[in-house]
């Protein structure tokens, strides 16, 4: 939410919005995804997540495009982020924040008990993200990344969160 500058008291509600991934967003998908990360899921990859029994892949969308994704898989009692990205022109605006508390209701929905995921030890601004959303370290797979780099392994309680 954004505060009025007119008004400051007045909450102006974000201008976008989060729904079901479709195959007509997978352009736009792909495009975030290959500015987003240095080896890119291809178009195989995000359609078997379209078409998968435990796979929600979301996007966010605002004013008709789409400005970010999140593929969320929830089998069970856990939930696992795959993927999430938002176009470089618009981060910083809570789009990624969203996407997840949504993916958080989702998984609860589906039964989920925890959420994991694994995120690349130098990307402080995603890690410190996910603590602000109680996520807490649990692990770390060394040189799990094409450049050796670390993964960091980050899990939540959902049914405390919410």
């Amino acid at each position: 939410m954004q505060v009025c500058l007119l008004y400051p008291a007045m909450i102006v509600p974000p201008t976008f919005h989060a729904r079901p991934m479709i195959e007509d967003d997978l352009d736009a998908v792909l495009a975030i995804e290959a500015a987003s990360y240095s080896t890119p899921w291809d178009r195989e990859h995000f359609r078997n997540e379209l078409e998968g029994r435990y796979s929600w892949p979301l996007t966010a969308v605002e004013e008709g495009v789409v400005v970010g994704y999140l593929c969320l898989m929830s089998l069970f009692e856990e939930a696992q982020i795959l993927n999430v990205a938002v176009s470089q022109s618009k981060r910083g605006r809570g789009i990624a924040r969203m996407l997840l508390e949504h993916a958080f209701r989702l998984a609860l929905e589906k039964g989920a008990e925890i959420m994991a995921l694994e995120v690349r030890s130098s990307n402080a601004a995603a890690i410190s993200l996910y603590q602000q959303l109680g996520f807490t370290r649990v692990g770390i797979r060394a040189g799990y990344y094409e450049s050796a780099e670390d993964a960091i392994l980050m899990e939540k309680q959902l049914k405390e969160s919410l």
